[in-house]
């Protein structure tokens, strides 16, 4: 919020693990209407997981590679395993076989990150009109992808077309929006409607904001104006928790929420959450 220059408005933060809602009103959060929901990028590299798997595609980190030859599209690979590995982290693995699959930044992001699709629309019909895109794995397995780009990133939004989940206990992106404002008092709700501030790395989805513009128009009051906030700039976008952070912490007002050695060891974490509420 401070990085947008706002002290009322409503964060939609997207990032790895959670996209969550953020009441802000005069610069103060307002726990009671937080509301967090599971899709976000790690469930995007699931679904990628989950389809190269049926799709019988291995993946391979190109730090394992030492060679690969051309082949001919949807032909088995043909590469060479390097003979020295290096000793990497499970963690490390784990990342590079994200970042090969899709996952958040990754290689995939304009392949599988391509399209949100426009409200109204069956999925079905638009799936099938999707232009293909060409892609080649690290290890040289390539193919073109179609559909594919719409059905990953239309989970975030519509859970119930995805294979496991229940449409019922998850929320989408809009419902989060809307379920956040709904618990925040009536009078404040025209000040979150009005400045809905779009953060985090899920959000650089090309048309994800236009799509959240549109459900939200349908469900916002008609008493009430609603705004979207999104920067054009990407670095901005994935990094705004710290621009705000430097800037709440340039203020003058925030000497006052500091928390010295001796109070913290004599109230423990309480002290934050009483200070920093």
């Amino acid at each position: 919020s401070f990085a947008n220059g706002r002290s009322t408005g409503l964060v939609l933060d997207s990032g790895a693990t959670h996209t969550t809602a953020i009441p802000v009103h005069d610069g103060y959060i307002l726990q009671q209407g937080i509301v967090k929901s599971p899709l976000a990028g790690d469930f995007i590299s699931m679904q990628c997981r989950e389809l190269f798997q049926e799709m019988n595609i291995d993946i391979v980190p190109p730090y394992m590679i030492a060679a690969k030859e051309p082949v001919r599209e949807g032909a088995p690979p043909s590469w060479k395993k390097k003979e020295k590995l290096p000793q990497v982290s499970k963690s490390w693995h784990n990342y590079t076989c994200n970042v090969s699959r899709g996952g958040g930044a990754g290689r995939l992001g304009p392949l599988f990150w391509g399209r949100v699709r426009i409200p109204g629309a069956t999925l079905g019909g638009v799936a099938a009109q999707m232009p293909t895109v060409h892609y080649e794995m690290p290890n040289g397995y390539n193919t073109d992808y179609g559909a594919e780009r719409l059905r990953i990133p239309e989970g975030l939004f519509d859970p119930s077309n995805v294979k496991g989940l229940s449409g019922n206990t998850m929320l989408g992106v809009g419902h989060v929006v809307t379920t956040s404002i709904g618990m925040c008092d009536i009078d404040i709700r025209p000040g979150l409607y009005g400045s809905v501030i779009v953060t985090g790395g899920n959000t650089l989805l090309q048309g994800f904001t236009d799509r959240l513009n549109r459900e939200l128009s349908q469900k916002t009051p008609p008493s009430m104006r609603l705004k979207l906030i999104a920067s054009n700039s990407t670095m901005e976008r994935r990094f705004s928790p710290w621009i705000g952070g430097s800037i709440l912490a340039s203020l003058g007002t925030f000497q006052q929420m500091w928390i010295s050695k001796q109070e913290y060891e004599e109230g423990g974490k309480q002290c934050v959450e009483r200070k920093c509420p």
